[in-house]
């Protein structure tokens, strides 16, 4: 069965262009695009709408954005989480051994550690030395304990019998990219007075860099080095950085950094490089979960003073080395607009307006003076402010009821605007799925101050292994249709509120399902190597539409801020130091193309496809939910050129789709992008990390019309110059 589609550019009543009904098609495998340049959208597509979110999650900024290199730089407790949360929502650590060894175990493994130094990583840790690192020596030639920092805080001692002796730990290194090296460690000692410091390849006899650090005295004191790799240092090898003391005697060591020299301000090069390529426009931060038990004065200021914290979302240990002003450095650094999620969690609304303060006071406030202090005299005009994340899930520290996030918003509301009252504020709202009474409650009691909220779109749910990939695949191409009419009726009870013009940000999306444990004798037909994950081609398709959506919402919805910017969201990957794009980071990089377009009428004529419905998230939509198999939305950019987005997002055979440009007069040819596979969830992989990548082509429009065959799981952008 097949549907006549118009792309809708408005939906609330005064627009000029509006869905059509569903009309039969009578061939399967042709579809239609009639583009009207001459009907244009009283709104431009919104910047923000391809933005990213990066969270202190995993590596996604430690060992993800950041280019330091070294696991537990601050030689911190790292606590384990045990996977549930206490009644206010803050992670449960683990306190048994055997399950603490267990996943020390499991984490070594994953970054290739060798096997027998994976033993001595348990061993090392229960005997009192921070995790992720070990002994270089024998066990009863280095004794360790905690000790205390020069500021407080946990440092390590390291007491050695014998010249050569001290902590390791094994790494990776980017040498694709760079051969140099650069370390800082703080310590004192009362009886040695010079170290050792070497990168050896595993396997190696000797070592492939070596530094000597002199000076080391009783006083706390920061000594900076290089280590220089030659050219034919191994570049795929495991690397062992130790630290050895050159006599016996003991050690206190605060804190060690290692950096590749071509570090941007302590960013991955990399990283910076892709995300400017991709035009980033936003970039949210730093939350996500953690941020509701994040303080921002921890992670400014000086950076030994800086305390270590346990991570209590998701476990293990906050060195806070990327705080506030790293954060602006790397916004800087891709070209991206900050946009800074507060703690409304355990935080308080005066913690919030310091936080505001020490962002865009002028340096003569009091947080702006702290700011200059820290060497930022100028302020940082951070515009965009959401006030609290999630604070509906019982994961959530200090999560909350309904009432009592429409009054928490309130009393931060008040105290962030005096703080600065040019910002933007979004208020704390829950999914659209279900989160009715928690919306309502916010405009009823928040009023006109609620001017904008929030939905995160993590949708997906526990899926029965016996499912055929393919139908949860179908399910998420379903997803945007959904949350279109949802969203629709969320702006309608806004403006009922008495909000006059309500706005939404996305400010979490992804891909969100997850294999249920198969059930004794049950067919299992769902893996990991087929399941449709933020990694995947799906996701690449599903931003798309998204973005589709987003524009047909202008200007209800602002701003997308996906999940990711590097792993834990398939933007970008980093494994073993080195860095590829996943499909929607190229998705994300060609709709970007599209910010500030004009959107014009495009009525489309292609084939349907069924939501089977076996994601649970999206069970109360059914029973029964079709979509066009294809895509599309057309535009006029600012150099009048003519861009077309196109997903063909159908499971079945190529789609032969003619497209009539209607009034507009092309110049030349159309270039064709293209991001094309052959199953939903390929990915990219540290082995083949250019398995789906784009494509490129030409084609010349003849009597202002021309064809092209979209394969499934395709995305396509077309972009026509004007004739002069």
């Amino acid at each position: 069965m097949g549907a006549r589609f118009t792309c809708v550019l408005l939906i609330a009543t005064t627009a000029a262009i509006s869905w059509a009904q569903p009309q039969p098609s009578t061939r399967p495998s042709a579809a239609t695009l009639r583009i009207d340049a001459s009907a244009r959208a009283a709104h431009a597509i919104p910047v923000y709408i391809t933005g990213k979110f990066c969270e202190h999650l995993g590596s996604n900024i430690y060992n993800g954005m950041c280019a330091q290199i070294l696991r537990n730089p601050t030689f911190a407790e790292h606590p384990f989480w045990n996977g549930a949360m206490t009644p206010d929502g803050r992670t449960a650590f683990l306190s048994d051994e055997d399950k603490i060894a267990e996943q020390i175990r499991s984490q070594a493994n994953r970054l290739n550690w060798p096997s027998a130094d994976i033993a001595r990583l348990v061993e090392a840790r229960s005997d009192g030395l921070a995790f992720w690192w070990i002994r270089q020596g024998r066990r009863d030639a280095v004794l360790v304990s905690p000790d205390a920092g020069p500021h407080g805080g946990r440092a390590q001692r390291i007491e050695v019998r014998a010249a050569g002796d001290g902590i390791a730990q094994w790494t990776y290194l980017p040498l694709h990219r760079v051969k140099r090296y650069e370390y800082e460690v703080l310590l004192r000692s009362p009886d040695v007075g010079s170290l050792s410091v070497t990168l050896a390849a595993h396997g190696a006899a000797t070592p492939a860099a070596q530094s000597k650090i002199d000076g080391v005295a009783r006083k706390w004191k920061s000594f900076r080095g290089t280590l220089e790799l030659s050219e034919s240092a191994p570049p795929e090898s495991l690397y062992r950085f130790a630290m050895t003391a050159n006599a016996s005697g003991q050690l206190v060591i605060a804190r060690v950094q290692l950096w590749p020299a071509d570090h941007v301000n302590g960013a991955d090069p990399d990283v910076v490089r892709l995300l400017k390529e991709s035009h980033l426009p936003l970039l949210r931060w730093p939350g996500g979960n953690f941020v509701s038990a994040y303080h921002f004065e921890d992670g400014i200021g000086p950076v030994d003073q800086r305390p270590a914290r346990a991570n209590f979302a998701w476990g293990g240990t906050e060195p806070n080395l990327f705080g506030t002003d790293e954060f602006i450095a790397f916004c800087r650094a891709v070209g991206a607009e900050p946009m800074i999620c507060i703690n409304a969690g355990d935080g308080t609304p005066d913690e919030a307006a310091r936080w505001i303060e020490y962002c865009n006071g002028p340096a003569a406030s009091p947080m702006g003076a702290k700011r200059a202090a820290n060497g930022h005299p100028q302020p940082y005009n951070v515009k965009l402010w959401e006030v609290g994340n999630e604070l509906w899930g019982r994961w959530q520290c200090g999560w909350t009821t309904p009432a009592g996030n429409a009054d928490r918003y309130r009393e931060y509301s008040e105290a962030m605007l005096k703080a600065d009252p040019r910002i933007r504020l979004y208020a704390c709202g829950a999914p659209v799925l279900w989160g009715h009474d928690w919306n309502k409650a916010l405009f009823a009691r928040a009023g006109a101050t609620a001017q904008a909220t929030t939905d995160h779109p993590l949708i997906g749910g526990n899926v029965s292994a016996s499912v055929d990939p393919l139908d949860v695949y179908r399910d998420f191409m379903a997803v945007p249709g959904i949350l279109e009419r949802r969203w629709g009726e969320l702006q309608k009870s806004m403006l009922q509120a008495g909000i006059a013009e309500p706005r939404l940000a996305i400010s979490e999306l992804q891909l969100f399902a997850h294999i249920a444990p198969p059930k004794e004798g049950q067919e299992q037909r769902l893996r990991r190597d087929n399941l449709v994950t933020p990694g995947t081609q799906a996701e690449a398709l599903y931003d798309t539409l998204m973005y589709h959506v987003a524009v047909r919402l202008a200007p209800f919805v602002e701003l997308v801020t996906h999940s990711a910017t590097v792993n834990h969201g398939g933007g970008l990957s980093k494994q073993r130091e080195r860095v590829f794009a996943q499909p929607c980071y190229y998705a994300q990089a060609a709709f970007s193309a599209f910010a500030g377009a004009a959107p014009v009428a495009a009525e489309l004529n292609c084939p349907n496809e069924k939501a089977p419905f076996v994601l649970p998230d999206i069970a109360s939509a059914g029973p029964d939910f079709s979509y066009p198999r294809v895509g599309a939305l057309a535009a006029i950019a600012k150099d009048r050129s003519l861009l077309i987005s196109l997903v063909h997002r159908g499971t079945q055979s190529p789609i032969d789709l003619n497209i009539s440009l209607g009034s507009f007069k092309p110049g030349g040819a159309a270039e064709i992008w293209s991001l094309s596979a052959t199953a939903p969830w390929l990915a990219n992989t540290l082995q083949s990390p250019t398995a789906v990548a784009p494509t490129t082509s030409t084609e010349t429009p003849v009597q202002n019309a021309f064809w092209v065959t979209l394969r499934p799981y395709t995305v396509l952008r077309i972009r026509i110059p004007a004739a002069p």
